[in-house]
């Protein structure tokens, strides 16, 4: 009989992992935000979408992704600025939170290809496409929707955006660049040293 595959099995470790990165991005939206356009609000939130992606790899990710809105739509006021309840999930903001589960999927896809080490490049990438422009893809229209504008003119608004979300790819990258040559253990699942290099490299007796 064929064994699942291991990405696809979650543990206690996994959970609690999931958990933390939870806990992570709701810290991160402390420090208030402010609204540009219709409502949206800049946080760093979208920082530690970015990083539960990249450490935690697809699977995990999205679970702790999926573990902060569930907390938000029982009313929990985790989102910046003490946001929480139902209401978040029918406003000018409901596209951008869906974005965060799809974006946090595509980011740990892209980093994680392969099941290879994470790479600078792969994982800017992986930041970029996942957490900024499928976040966008995601909010955008539904933000027209909501607002009752055009896509186009919601899109145009949402350029007030994009310099902070290119910071928060680059402190990404950085930080799991960092992770990856001092605490490789972070990435359990997604990549770890080889065992057998370490046989391989221990004298023969």
């Amino acid at each position: 009989m064929t064994r699942p595959h291991p990405t696809l099995r979650l543990d206690t470790t996994d959970l609690a992992r999931a958990a933390i990165f939870a806990g992570v991005i709701a810290v991160l939206g402390l420090p208030g935000s402010f609204t540009v356009f219709g409502g949206v609000p800049i946080t760093a939130q979208t920082l530690g979408v970015m990083l539960a992606g990249a450490i935690l790899g697809p699977l995990v990710g999205a679970v702790s992704v999926a573990t902060l809105l569930a907390l938000v739509a029982l009313g929990l006021p985790l989102l910046a600025g003490g946001r929480g309840g139902a209401a978040v999930f029918v406003g000018p903001t409901a596209g951008y939170l869906l974005g965060w589960l799809v974006g946090v999927v595509i980011i740990g896809l892209i980093v994680h290809a392969g099941g290879r080490r994470p790479v600078w490049w792969r994982t800017f990438l992986g930041v970029l496409v996942g957490g900024v422009l499928a976040v966008y893809a995601c909010g955008i229209p539904l933000q027209s929707l909501v607002m009752r504008i055009g896509p186009g003119e919601a899109a145009l608004a949402n350029l007030a955006f994009v310099p902070g979300d290119l910071v928060k790819a680059v402190v990404a990258t950085v930080v799991v660049g960092a992770l990856v040559r001092g605490y490789p253990r972070a990435f359990r699942r997604t990549w770890s040293p080889r065992p057998s290099v370490a046989r391989e490299a221990a004298p023969v007796r």
